[in-house]
């Protein structure tokens, strides 16, 4: 259907960003709103993806595109645990459908449209006690050749997440098998993370790989941080296999 180049529809769409979700938020801006908005979609000058969020025709909107749309909308979110270190360039075998994890500050639902499209997986837990603003800044980041404005968590930080989610999420071999390609981790943030970390289970298991690989000085932290491993005994759990965890103290 041709259209005069000074159409609503071409004003409304002139500008809009290619390969992104748009939502209602952008879409007022330009003064469509829900109504109109269901009747270009209805008319094919807009793809609805689900409630409130359209794409424009042709456009393929990759999993990153998508989740920076969410991040607006939640508080917190980032790619976390093994997606982040994979993004990060520390990956093993990773497949073609390979679940996104996405960590958030609160509890939250992936939207339909989202989950629908993408293997992905929503996580909260309140994994770092009093992360201050610089601590926080300094393990999530948009790393070279990633989306810009797509948030994703340091490999410090990322490392931890996906220890967190050992015997449920994770494989106890395959996340071994990710720890030990890890590279260069700055002792300053492991430390303070190590130290604010409320997951007994991903702080030993880091510190018993870490010794078993050499990936950092555990005894050099141990010096300067206040490691919090729980208490002296040995630290059991069953996971989802039915094997028991084993960890001792500081690795």
């Amino acid at each position: 259907m041709a259209v005069s180049p000074q159409s609503p529809i071409k004003r409304l769409l002139h500008g809009l960003p290619r390969g992104t979700p748009i939502d209602m938020d952008e879409l007022a801006k330009r003064g469509a709103d829900a109504k109109l908005a269901s009747f270009y979609a209805r008319s094919g000058w807009l793809v609805r993806l689900g409630h409130g969020v359209y794409a424009l025709p042709g456009d393929e909107i990759t999993p990153l595109a998508a989740a920076r749309l969410l991040q607006a909308r939640v508080a917190g979110l980032h790619v976390g645990g093994k997606s982040a270190l994979a993004l990060r360039g520390v990956r093993h075998n990773l497949s073609a459908r390979e679940t996104l994890v996405l960590w958030a500050d609160g509890r939250f639902a992936l939207p339909k449209w989202f989950s629908d499209r993408y293997p992905s997986r929503a996580v909260f837990a309140p994994l770092f006690e009093k992360l201050d603003a610089a601590l926080a800044r300094a393990t999530i980041s948009t790393p070279p050749g990633v989306l810009e404005g797509v948030r994703v968590s340091s490999p410090e930080r990322a490392a931890l997440e996906m220890l967190h989610e050992v015997g449920v999420h994770e494989t106890l071999e395959e996340a071994r098998d990710v720890f030990e390609g890890l590279r260069n981790l700055r002792t300053e943030v492991v430390g303070k993370l190590l130290s604010r970390c409320g997951s007994v289970k991903a702080v030993r298991l880091f510190l018993r790989w870490s010794r078993e690989t050499g990936v950092v000085d555990v005894d050099a932290l141990r010096a300067r941080f206040d490691l919090r491993v729980g208490s002296s005994s040995r630290w059991v759990s069953r996971m989802a296999d039915g094997r028991l965890l084993q960890l001792k103290p500081y690795g």
